[in-house]
């Protein structure tokens, strides 16, 4: 069964404790003796009715105050899926609790890279749809800044329970899923990286008997991508290959293992791997730098100290950061800017201070092995340590360093002697400058993206492989996806419209591209809808027999679990779909505003 981490986040009294005790209660997951204790706590605060707010304040200072000052985790299930729910404080001086409780946070409800804006106490307002609509937006407006590629709007009142399990009457405007029912059939794998092999070492495993004493395994989590055995990793920062001998959990051994699971992985050769060393694919490196260009969160009481601003010694200026399994010494060495939360607006700065939000440029003493945050959340966020105190001071996200052309080509031409710069026509052999896909992207004026349509046959695409035995599909998309990815790597945003009726063709697929970069757009559209749309009257040949491995009718269809966006062609017009496409390519950054 699936597991869904999400998190609550708005301002004080929004609602939010509400919200989730009538989640609680309206999904009947609480237990007798809680409701108990709860309504005794309601009639000895004087409350009118029972707060369910209490189920999740469970501090004597939030219930006496009325508010969420930790965060509170709540597990809970339905037939559908499990949930880990953390309830944060909407408090100014608490957003580092807030901070805490969303970092492993698949969703977010938001009560006024998936997001859903809970608009509560519609019952205030008269359940108006017109006020609905005003709030929505108003949000929309501000999301357009943010990179969040999933919003969804539900009016709700958590008081009285309106669209937060069962349909609202009160409310019969709006057509939309509840509350409960989109946690349970939200797309939470899209954001899931399951190409880049990332193993973070914790621990060595050691011969513990004679019978084994030639066993040294690796043990750790795999916090993207996967691995099989016979496969060639090499280990950093040795840099040392070998191959992939065993994957075991416990007594048991497997061929296989992807992310999230905990394994030991032993290797074909002896290398000297510690904790903190990475287990990567030979072909699919991370970053590798002592400089790290990150978006920080302080989270302390003391202000950022940046390097050279503190005089006589360097006492007080380094902190420990902490990268998935590997800790180093770091220092900041510039503060960029400060964001204005409220505005989204950059601001000159010389320090963060507490709950404050800053891009800056950090040093540390060893190498670390990344990811961009935007490609892999695990290998792409870090936080940093007080080595006083060791209080954490700071998370952070590391940002994609792509750089501009004009940069690029600024510092080319500073290498450059002088004599290489007087004339083409002299016996100098001038080096080629290596044009990067990040530089074609700056040239085009957009990111480039991989877009590949799937779904049944006259779903409106195009595809040439209906009636082909599967090897000969699995060679089409084969190379349709090489020539996708050459037009890839020249920065171009690539439209592939494609039956490609197998799951692993299209992962295959997925593989080539960076993550984030590869989108599959399920065109979703009801098999009659197509028979309709089938003037050829392929479908009639295919059921007679005439056409043999027709997709939906002698061949199967394997409907993307995952994909980034499902489109629904027999419910929205073709502009509709393009829009609600475009506006996604907007919020994930691939394109601006403008270019709509």
């Amino acid at each position: 069964m699936d597991l869904l981490r999400f998190s609550t986040a708005g301002s004080v009294d929004d609602g939010k404790s509400t919200l989730i005790g009538r989640l609680l209660y309206d999904s009947k997951a609480i237990f007798e003796d809680q409701l108990e204790a709860v309504e005794q706590a309601s009639a000895a605060r004087g409350a009118p009715s029972v707060d369910l707010a209490l189920l999740t304040d469970g501090l004597r200072a939030e219930r006496e105050q009325g508010i969420t000052i930790d965060v509170a985790y709540r597990y809970t299930a339905t037939p559908k899926r499990k949930f880990i729910i953390a309830d944060t404080p909407g408090h100014i001086q608490y957003t580092r609790n807030m901070v805490t409780g969303a970092s492993t946070a698949e969703l977010a409800i938001i009560l006024i890279p998936h997001i859903v804006v809970a608009v509560n106490k519609m019952d205030l307002v008269g359940y108006s749809e017109a006020r609905y609509q005003e709030i929505v937006a108003e949000y929309r407006a501000f999301a357009a800044k943010l990179n969040v590629r999933d919003v969804v709007y539900i009016p709700i009142s958590a008081l009285h329970g309106d669209n937060i399990v069962s349909q609202s009457d009160r409310m019969p405007w709006y057509h939309g899923a509840t509350l409960l029912h989109h946690l349970e059939t939200v797309n939470i794998g899209a954001g899931h990286n399951n190409v880049d092999f990332r193993l973070p070492i914790q621990y060595v495993i050691r011969a513990n008997s004679a019978s084994d004493h030639d066993f040294r395994g690796f043990a750790g989590k795999i916090v993207s991508g996967r691995i099989a055995v016979g496969e060639e990793v090499v280990a950093l920062p040795a840099g040392i290959r070998s191959r992939v001998a065993g994957i075991h959990h416990g007594e048991e051994s497997f061929e296989r293992a992807v992310n999230g699971d905990a394994v030991v992985i032993t290797l074909e050769d002896e290398i000297d791997i510690s904790r903190g060393d990475m287990l990567v694919r030979v072909r699919n490196l991370p970053h590798s730098s002592n400089q790290i260009d990150a978006t920080l969160c302080w989270m302390s009481e003391e202000p950022l100290k940046i390097q050279g601003q503190v005089a006589n010694n360097f006492s007080g200026q380094w902190y420990w950061l902490q990268h998935s399994t590997r800790r180093v010494r770091a220092s900041v060495q510039e503060l960029n800017y400060r964001i204005d939360v409220d505005t989204m607006h950059r601001e000159d700065a010389q320090t963060l201070h507490l709950n404050e939000i800053g891009r800056g440029q950090i040093v540390t003493t060893e190498p670390l092995f990344f990811d961009s945050y935007q490609i892999n959340r695990a290998t792409g966020s870090f936080i940093l340590i007080d080595p006083h105190t060791n209080n954490t001071v700071a998370a952070g996200i590391i940002r994609d360093r792509a750089r501009r052309v004009s940069e690029l080509v600024q510092k080319r031409e500073e290498r450059e002697t002088p004599s290489l710069r007087t004339s083409r026509s002299s016996n100098v052999v001038w080096e080629p400058v290596s044009v990067t896909r990040p530089m074609r992207e700056e040239l085009n004026g957009h990111g480039a993206a991989v877009l590949w349509f799937t779904g049944l046959s006259r779903f409106g695409q195009i595809d040439g492989g209906e009636g082909s035995g599967t090897e000969a599909r699995t060679e089409n998309i084969r190379r349709v996806a090489e020539v996708a990815r050459l037009a890839f790597e020249h920065g171009n945003i690539v439209l592939c419209t494609f039956i490609s009726p197998y799951t692993a063709d299209r992962e295959a697929v997925r593989a080539l591209a960076p993550e984030g970069s590869f989108w599959e757009l399920y065109v979703k559209c009801d098999v009659e809808i197509c028979k309709e749309r089938d003037p050829k009257g392929l479908y009639t040949r295919a059921a007679r027999g005439e056409i043999p491995n027709f997709t939906g009718v002698s061949a199967p269809y394997e409907e993307p679990p995952q994909p980034e966006m499902v489109l629904e062609t027999d419910r929205h017009s073709a502009d509709e779909l393009a829009q609600r496409i475009l506006e996604e390519l907007v919020r994930a950054g691939i394109v601006s505003g403008r270019d709509q």
